[in-house]
């Protein structure tokens, strides 16, 4: 399929689902096509730390509302570098690395792709195939070609590395790659430890320029330096890497728009190079980015007792998506589902891809109400107990009257 077809296809179908479920009366409807987490009662969750840090920045008197540099709130800067790339970093030591706050996930990856297409010398991008819908659109608005490496395997419901590898191995030298560092979008499949070393090698042996989609650090695991080990991976080799980062998911500060592009360089010259770069790319588009969202992260980040209150509340919302995705399976289990549905637990973090095809899911949403993706993409985030038998029931459905 052409690439400004499959763009123009998943945009209007997430937009289809979304306001179909918006329009649906029903008072039993289930919208899991969002990448939104919900607590067990099915709302939005605000953090306990999150208010302890906005309360703690309302008391601040000496606080003011004024413009923040283009590049953002430096120490907000500094300990998102740090979060990710860890205590002991020789890039962060070595000051080879560059970091700007940015707006949200979506947002890093934005002044990236500009960053790229006017400083790189390959304009291919590949993704994985599939991908999050928005990244074909925000690497063409850059003017940037997008091509597609294999990922996954329809048939294992798993990765398809030996695809992965032999595309990858065979993109032109010099072509930015994008990796998702954990809980893949939309597949839930992630290589192993061993595997990413191994696509370390053909990225660094082909000269490849590796740029991460880190939106989902702390939720996949529940471990923060768990599921930092694949950026840190490359960085430790001393290549050079970019990575956006998003605080939407593991803070649940989505309407905040808070976020980081980090940038690792070779060495300290080429790092001020390319922040001075990076600027002439953000006055232009933004300007200055947003101070409250930064704050809170701020907040929370130099301040032990509310990092670790933090770090307990991630691991409770990771550790309840498990949960989710282990009585989903077992309700499947229990109605005798055609099929294996083990994939489900295998899968990690927020999304699964079900394996549903677009007919089924279609089915789905006018025989039961549930709405996700017509690609079989289903939120496990927001599921809760009161809901799985709904969803199992659905499934088991489709898979016996519309295979």
């Amino acid at each position: 399929m052409p690439f400004s077809s499959h763009t123009t296809l998943s945009t209007a179908l997430i937009g289809t689902v979304y306001f179909a479920s918006r329009d649906d009366p029903s008072p039993v409807k289930l919208n899991l096509s969002g990448g939104s987490y919900r607590s067990e009662e099915g709302k939005p969750l605000v953090l306990q730390a999150v208010r302890r840090a906005e309360q703690q920045l309302a008391n601040d008197m000496s606080r003011d509302k004024d413009y923040l540099p283009l590049d953002g709130l430096a120490e907000f800067n500094k300990l998102s570098a740090k979060l990710i790339l860890g205590d002991e970093s020789s890039a962060v030591k070595e000051n080879r690395v560059v970091t700007i706050q940015c707006l949200s996930g979506t947002g890093s990856l934005r002044v990236g792709a500009e960053f790229l297409a006017k400083h790189n010398q390959e304009r291919v991008i590949f993704v994985s195939n599939p991908t999050w819908g928005n990244h074909p659109n925000i690497f063409s608005l850059a003017g940037m070609s997008v091509e597609y490496y294999r990922y996954y395997d329809p048939k294992t419901r798993g990765l398809d590395f030996k695809g992965m590898l032999e595309d990858l191995g065979a993109a032109p030298s010099g072509a930015i790659v994008v990796l998702q560092a954990c809980a893949h979008n939309p597949t839930g499949v992630d290589p192993t430890l061993k595997q990413w070393e191994q696509i370390r090698q053909v990225v660094r042996s082909k000269s490849l320029l590796p740029f991460f989609d880190n939106a989902y650090q702390g939720f996949a695991s529940g471990d923060l330096e768990s599921d930092a080990q694949a950026v840190r991976m490359f960085v430790n080799d001393g290549g050079e890497c970019l990575i956006a980062q998003s605080f939407a998911k593991n803070m649940g500060l989505y309407g905040e728009r808070i976020g980081a592009l980090t940038i690792v360089c070779t060495s300290e010259d080429v790092a001020r190079k390319v922040k001075s770069q990076l600027l002439l790319v953000v006055r232009p588009m933004y300007l200055s980015p947003p101070i409250h969202g930064a704050s809170i992260v701020t907040t929370i980040l130099k301040n032990s007792d509310m990092y670790n209150d933090w770090t307990v509340e991630l691991k409770g919302m990771a550790n309840r998506i498990l949960s989710m995705r282990k009585q989903l399976n077992e309700a499947l289990q229990a109605r005798g589902t055609p099929g294996d549905w083990s994939h489900i637990i295998r899968q990690i973090g927020m999304f699964s891809f079900t394996g549903l095809n677009e007919k089924q899911v279609r089915f789905i949403a006018k025989e039961y109400h549930i709405y996700m993706n017509y690609d079989g993409r289903v939120s496990i985030a927001g599921l809760s107990s009161k809901t799985v038998s709904q969803l199992a029931d659905a499934i088991h459905a489709a898979v016996t009257r519309m295979a």
